[in-house]
């Protein structure tokens, strides 16, 4: 999957455990282990601004596309 959840380094950063973040932003804390496996197909923009908000960060600093193997870059 060529989008990379970093969850686990802003986590850390905050000194936050998984239920402290799920219950702040507002989801389940099988729905944050589902984002930082890589298994969600998608993120709806109010929950990506509950992140945001809780961890004090950019959208940026917690998703970032990685370019798959052989894949046309230009």
């Amino acid at each position: 999957m060529p989008i990379v959840v970093d969850l686990d380094v802003q986590l850390a950063r905050h000194h936050m455990s998984v239920g402290e973040f799920a219950a702040a932003v507002g989801i389940t804390p099988a729905n944050v282990a589902v984002l930082k496996n890589g298994r969600a197909k998608a993120v709806r923009f109010t929950t990506l601004e509950a992140i945001c908000r809780t961890l004090r960060c950019q959208p940026g600093d917690v998703l970032r596309w990685v370019p798959d193997d052989g894949a046309d870059e230009g």
